[in-house]
């Protein structure tokens, strides 16, 4: 399958930045949800400053879009000090690590998006400077190498993954603060889009706010996708959005009541025509729809687990009793 940006990938879309930073709250106050999260890290931070210490480095994990690199901002906003942001796949070698490393100030905080993907090279370099803020620095080659401890300022490390199983052990302990992102209820979903309408000045009724908010998967980043469309059939059609366009609206754009796209229903389908309901591997079921098996664990499956229409045994995946209703197929149970 060619590489299309689906409107229910919870994945950032490069065209996003600049909408996604002018919705994003800028304070915990204004941060909707995740609240027993959000009150340990208030705890976290006011301990942190009492100390005058830097706050221990940080790990989200979480699927796409819960908000991971939102809470990155806040924290180094709450804590008075500036953030560097850079991604797993960019540091390629030491030198790229050195070069941030170097700049930052004491008390500077550093997000790194997808840290399941940094080169290992860079990784194990990355050892020491969590531990003792000394970056090990080899000159030379051969028997006359040297090793020299380069000292980096005091900062908070942040990393930020989709896949926390990934992490090798030795860096995951090295975090002091590991938390884990839910997806998000009915309830704090409709707040987001009647706070996100607010910002963009859109009127809009609130049992529409809570049909967009059903179809959301559990994700504020696809909330906002979906609002930005829904408002353009509004603004077409009447002047504000009304539960009955944003019905139509979504329908139009194939995101049922479940919240399931039309590569959610072809993936339930093809389980249950082609492999009997399953169970079935991810890899078989990658090449039936011709995606990265990658792809499917990272976007498709964990909304289709959470919801109950697939689920993960032992032999593969199986679509559950819900998942068969879900797509009008009468259920069989196996003995």
């Amino acid at each position: 399958m060619d590489e299309v940006k689906k409107i229910t990938e919870a994945s950032k879309h490069v065209e996003e930045d600049k909408v996604e930073n002018f919705l994003r709250p800028q304070n915990f106050d204004d941060f909707i949800g995740q609240e027993k999260l959000k009150n340990n890290l208030k705890i976290f931070i006011k301990a942190s400053k009492k100390r005058h210490e830097v706050l221990d480095h940080c790990l989200f994990y979480a699927p796409p879009g819960l908000g991971k690199t939102t809470l990155s901002h806040i924290i180094a906003k709450e804590m008075g000090c500036d953030l560097r942001i850079t991604s797993g796949p960019v540091l390629e070698r030491i030198g790229d690590l050195a070069a941030i490393l170097t700049n930052l100030s004491n008390g500077d905080m550093f997000f790194i998006d997808e840290i399941h993907r940094m080169n290992h090279l860079v990784e194990e370099s990355l050892y020491p400077v969590m531990e003792d803020f000394k970056l090990d620095i080899i000159i030379g080659q051969g028997p006359s190498a040297k090793t020299i401890k380069l000292p980096v300022p005091h900062f908070t490390l942040v990393g930020a993954t989709t896949r926390a199983g990934l992490l090798s052990s030795p860096l995951r302990d090295r975090f002091g603060i590991i938390e884990h992102l839910a997806f998000y209820d009915i309830k704090d979903l409709v707040q987001i889009v009647n706070r996100s309408a607010m910002i963009m000045n859109i009127v809009i009724d609130e049992k529409a706010s809570e049909e967009i908010a059903r179809r959301s998967r559990g994700t504020p980043r696809i909330v906002n996708r979906l609002l930005k469309r829904v408002r353009d059939f509004a603004e077409v059609k009447d002047d504000k959005i009304t539960y009955t366009i944003a019905k139509e609206a979504l329908d139009a754009l194939e995101v049922d009541s479940a919240g399931l796209d039309k590569i959610d229903r072809l993936i339930l389908t093809i389980i249950i025509e082609k492999f009997d309901g399953g169970p079935v591997g991810i890899d078989t079921i990658a090449s039936a729809i011709s995606e990265e098996s990658d792809t499917i664990t990272d976007i498709y499956e964990p909304y289709l687990i959470k919801s109950g229409f697939i689920a993960k045994t032992s032999r593969g995946r199986i679509v559950t009793e819900i998942g068969y209703k879900h797509i009008g197929t009468k259920f069989q149970k196996k003995i």
